[in-house]
């Protein structure tokens, strides 16, 4: 386990459904053209950083804001940062889920003929095995003589809300489950990492302002 490591996650813009709450998983939708601004305003902050490996989503609308925000020339695709399979509530919304299932959560019921929690924890944690393989490369890289000041690797996972917050219980120790206590809006940046050498949030769903 490299303690250097940080994920810096960036969920995409806004786009139809999202704004509705109508739950986007493998529906290929576009940016609203408010989600391409908001993505834009996330450039001069992902600028500011060196980031060793860009992970993005293979959905455009993940692939547009890793374009936008300036993160295109290092993207990869990387398809365990899909969002999840809804199943047959693919578009719905919770309110109207819970007409006929009340209470209901994705973190606590799952969703008929979707994709079950197993398969979104192997897929976080495949994520995250990929990134901490990317940060001893770097730190590999950087040579012996330079560790005392090596900076921590920073990877960036360009993603979806429910893929991300997964990804994030997952990374804390919490599993997919702990992702209920982290909302995440449209194009906003979170930051997992370490402190002394326990994982641990280092920022969380900070929206970029104008002038930021």
């Amino acid at each position: 386990m490299n303690t250097s490591l940080e994920l810096w996650l960036v969920r995409h813009g806004a786009t139809a459904w999202a704004l509705n709450g109508r739950h986007t998983g493998r529906t290929d939708l576009p940016l609203l053209p408010e989600g391409e601004e908001e993505a834009r305003r996330l450039a001069p902050v992902l600028a500011k950083q060196r980031f060793a490996a860009v992970l993005v989503s293979p959905l455009q609308r993940a692939q547009r804001t890793a374009e936008l925000a300036g993160l295109g020339p290092l993207a990869q695709v990387c398809p365990d940062l899909q969002e999840w399979d809804y199943g047959t509530y693919e578009g719905i919304t919770t309110a109207t889920i819970r007409q006929s299932v009340p209470d209901w959560t994705i973190w606590s019921h799952g969703c008929p003929e979707g994709e079950t929690m197993a398969a979104v924890a192997e897929r976080c944690q495949r994520v995250i095995d990929l990134a901490q393989a990317i940060a001893n490369a770097d730190a590999n890289a950087a040579g012996a003589a330079d560790q005392a000041s090596h900076q921590p690797t920073k990877v960036a996972l360009v993603a979806h809300g429910h893929i991300l917050r997964s990804l994030a219980g997952t990374w804390l120790g919490l599993g997919v489950p702990g992702g209920a206590l982290l909302t995440l809006a449209t194009a906003t940046l979170s930051v997992v990492g370490y402190e002394r050498q326990q994982p641990a949030i280092l920022r969380w769903n900070a929206p970029i302002q104008t002038g930021n």
